[in-house]
């Protein structure tokens, strides 16, 4: 597995092997033996997500759960494309509000690991995307909480996303109060 530290300390890309042949290929997308052995011990994982975006241009996010169930989330592509972003969002940080993007793709077969602290968002960049995600924390519907997706100078590629009502009324970035404190991760 190939691991690449991103400009964010902790969020990381992770590309997987895959093996293939005429019939197609065969990846070993998660080993936690594997990871340690290159020094990259992640949290356990208590819960994996799965969801299908149906037109290009939905965006969902940015999102997060609030101590003490904040998430770490490890995200792949399972069909499609999409690009997805982890922004810092640890009060006292050196990096506070930065963000980092990637395209991960079913091609690409890429992963981001997007520590608890940091705000996760995505866009889909295909039709009947789908995106699949191990969590290091149960949901938490009273810890659910978000910041509306253009507060923050992202570029998504786009002006007129696919919005949850949710998505729409979030708080723009400068009128939210973090509940994350760099360190305590």
């Amino acid at each position: 597995m190939k691991i690449e530290a991103l400009k964010l300390p902790g969020v990381l890309l992770l590309t997987p092997a895959r093996h293939g042949d005429a019939r197609g290929f065969f990846s070993e997308s998660w080993n936690r033996k594997t990871l340690r052995e290159t020094g990259v011990d992640l949290p356990e994982f208590v819960q994996d997500n799965h969801s299908l975006s149906h037109k290009a241009g939905t965006l969902r996010g940015l999102h997060y759960q609030a101590p003490p169930f904040a998430q770490g989330k490890l995200v792949r592509c399972g069909r499609g494309a999409l690009f997805d972003v982890a922004v810092d969002a640890r009060r006292g940080s050196p990096t506070y509000g930065e963000w980092v993007g990637v395209e991960l793709s079913y091609e690409n077969g890429q992963q981001l690991w997007v520590p608890p602290g940091f705000l996760h968002g995505f866009v889909t960049k295909e039709p009947d995307t789908e995106i699949i995600y191990k969590c290091t924390a149960h949901y938490d519907r009273v810890s659910d909480g978000g910041v509306l997706w253009n507060s923050l100078g992202i570029d998504w590629g786009l002006d007129d996303p696919v919005l949850s009502e949710k998505d729409e009324k979030l708080p723009e970035f400068e009128n939210w109060a973090s509940p994350f404190e760099f360190g305590a991760f």
